[in-house]
């Protein structure tokens, strides 16, 4: 594969090199907005929303996909460019139509597998120093729990950050 088949490429067509960092915003917003509204579907699904948070939840969905269209307009961005092929890994948004929460499909999108993920659950616990020249100069520690259901204040309570003390 050479370099420019590896790249990441809108799918569609248009390039508007003035909207500077305007799409790659909208695309994580929509990615994001997606993301919320199969989360919203596996909810429904499992009749875990009133009617009342299902209509406040619906309203608010197509509110924000309308900001969304709004601002490809006004920074001439074709909605279409917002999905972004990522060559063998696929794309970053199914095509519309094609994903529905809790289905399988043959390709999945990044969006399908985050889906995936905050249904499932994860945790992603570790630390990272980084330095130059022998010098240890940048240390963080994470711990992250990415789910889409509730976490119990006994589980947030058992999660601690460590005193300065315990960082030497």
């Amino acid at each position: 594969m050479s370099p420019e088949e590896s790249s990441i490429i809108p799918i569609g067509k248009s390039q508007n090199s003035e909207a500077g960092l305007a799409p790659l915003l909208l695309t994580v917003i929509e990615l994001v907005r997606q993301l919320m509204e199969a989360q919203v579907i596996r909810r429904m699904d499992a009749e875990m929303l009133s009617d009342e948070e299902l209509d406040r939840a619906a309203e608010s969905l197509r509110q924000l996909e309308e900001q969304v269209i709004q601002l490809c307009e006004v920074f001439d961005i074709d909605p279409e460019d917002l999905n972004l092929d990522l060559g063998e890994i696929g794309t970053l948004l199914p095509k519309s139509g094609e994903y529905y929460p809790g289905e399988k499909s043959e390709s999945p999108s990044i969006l399908e597998l985050l889906d995936r993920i905050l249904n499932t659950g994860v945790v992603l616990d570790g630390s990272l120093d980084l330095g130059l020249a022998e010098l240890s100069l940048i240390h963080a520690r994470l711990h992250l729990v990415l789910t889409s259901k509730p976490i119990s204040q006994s589980d947030r309570s058992q999660d601690s950050v460590l005193s300065p003390q315990e960082s030497e």
